[in-house]
């Protein structure tokens, strides 16, 4: 029986900056703390999973610089007990990322640096006995996203070729232009078996508008909006992830609402890396053949957690805490526009 997970995509060095307001426009801010970190949507969601338990093989994959960015990061995944054996190192620079993070917010100034350069050719060799295939973030891997003839682009054909070698395949985005969103995404829809998106995200897939004016959210869409993803070829799982909760839905209608452990605002350092963190958790008992209600619960107990730290995966804790903290952490008010 195949057992395990497979990160591949983005490496990236954070630069964790965390500021005592958010400025206008030409105006000043405080730094008050600052912290290199690990990032990357393969390395949140495996480092979150490695901190949880060692249960599940995790195997990393994906291109680092012959620098100094580059060993950090290797030296992380070592750290881990994490399987290297297929990131890559090359002459350009280690992408790294400065994240601006403070009252809840983050913003993210970043340069690609050596994950422009993933490609095809550097993950279709892979071969090892693990269930998934986790691929993040495309519309920010510059050769995967390219033009493909046949497939649309590189990822595309990826996928295609990795649920034929018998993984499940997993994909996580980047928020982008609804335009060139649906033109990236939409193609590799077919292509994947389990869909984690927000509802940023979504909207850009769906065309229809997931917030209100006043940014709240409207609930009774989602159902929809899961039926729409499974109709553009979703094949397994459409689970779709927000501050205020998660739902999520199969194929044969199932369909669940989820919300969120109810977190002070005081006791939020940041959001960097909260929806890999939830991720992670979903992945981790989807993994593991929980029951999908579980699995939302405990990607939201993994979130809860990173939105303690400042970093994408320093407020990662172990399994049990975790499990314990689900048992009577209070809950998030449900939506009151829902169907």
């Amino acid at each position: 029986m195949k057992k395990g997970i497979i990160g591949a995509g983005n490496w990236i060095q954070d630069r964790v900056k965390t500021i005592d307001r958010w400025p206008g426009e030409g105006n000043l801010c405080n730094v008050l703390k600052e912290e290199a970190a690990p990032g990357g949507g393969p390395a949140n969601v495996l480092f979150d999973l490695a901190a949880a338990s060692n249960i599940i093989p995790l195997y990393a994959a994906g291109r680092v610089g012959m620098d100094a960015e580059g060993d950090y990061l290797l030296n992380e995944i070592e750290k881990r007990n994490i399987d290297s054996r297929y990131m890559i190192r090359t002459t350009g620079r280690t992408s790294y990322t400065d994240v601006m993070s403070g009252e809840g917010k983050r913003t993210f100034f970043h340069c690609s640096g050596a994950n422009a350069e993933l490609c095809y050719d550097d993950l279709c060799d892979i071969d090892v006995p693990a269930k998934y295939f986790y691929l993040a973030y495309l519309l920010l891997l510059d050769t995967l996203d390219s033009p493909d003839p046949e497939f649309g682009t590189q990822a595309v054909r990826l996928l295609k070729y990795m649920q034929e070698k018998g993984y499940e395949t997993v994909v996580d985005f980047v928020s982008e232009a609804p335009e060139k969103f649906r033109a990236k995404v939409l193609p590799a829809l077919p292509f994947i078996d389990h869909l984690i998106v927000n509802e940023v995200e979504t909207a850009s897939c769906t065309g229809e508008a997931l917030r209100d004016e006043n940014g709240k959210l409207l609930a009774a869409r989602l159902p929809e909006a899961v039926k729409f993803l499974f109709a553009q070829g979703v094949k397994k799982t459409v689970v779709i992830h927000f501050p205020e909760g998660a739902c999520a839905g199969l194929p044969d209608g199932t369909y669940l609402y989820v919300p969120s452990f109810d977190i002070a605002k005081k006791d939020i350092v940041g959001s960097n890396g909260a929806g890999d963190a939830f991720c992670a958790g979903v992945l981790f008992g989807l993994h593991e053949n929980w029951e999908l209600k579980k699995c939302l619960t405990l990607g939201g107990a993994f979130s809860n957690f990173n939105l303690r730290s400042a970093t994408a995966s320093g407020g990662a804790v172990d399994l049990d805490t975790m499990l314990k903290f689900m048992e009577n952490a209070p809950l998030s008010p449900m939506p009151d526009n829902m169907e």
